[in-house]
């Protein structure tokens, strides 16, 4: 019977990281490529004005590792959130549907006026979720310890 990893394993620690700048920012869009996630597992709350997703995040500060261990690559369910969003919007996503899993490419942002502006979080398939916020005020939280990735490879993108 073959058992998950943990972070135990490799002395780490869960990532918990905030985002409050575009650096900041790119350092969160790395770590989320090719995460997956149902359309189930985003929520936008209005009155809290939060948005949040469940991911199945790939373990990318992992990977080197797990080639010097030659061990399973991993995987590791993480919640993104932002905060002090106005307004959400998509594109090729359709709200309705529950069951459909998305592919994170990137999260970006588009300054506006005053540190305001539109993140954009772009999904593998032409999808896209916009939101409009105050500020960069984004939370990328591990919350359960790392699984193997079910392909057991490390995910790859044609050019």
């Amino acid at each position: 019977m073959s058992q998950d990893a943990t972070f135990e394993d490799g002395a780490e620690k869960p990532i918990q990281l905030v985002a409050v700048d575009t650096q900041d920012l790119e350092v969160i869009s790395g770590l989320i490529q090719d995460a997956v996630f149902p359309g189930s597992e985003m929520a936008w709350k209005p009155a809290s004005r939060r948005f949040a997703i469940l991911l199945n995040r790939f373990r990318w500060e992992d990977v080197d590792r797990a080639k010097a261990r030659n061990r399973p690559f991993e995987r590791v369910r993480s919640v993104l959130s932002i905060e002090d969003v106005q307004r959400v919007a998509s594109q090729g996503v359709d709200p309705k549907d529950k069951d459909t899993i998305l592919s994170v490419l990137a999260i970006q942002f588009e300054a506006g006026e005053d540190g305001a502006g539109r993140l954009i979080l772009t999904l593998a398939g032409d999808g896209a979720i916009g939101m409009d916020v105050e500020c960069i005020n984004v939370t990328l939280q591990d919350v359960t310890r790392p699984y193997i990735a079910p392909s057991k490879h490390i995910p790859h993108h044609s050019e």
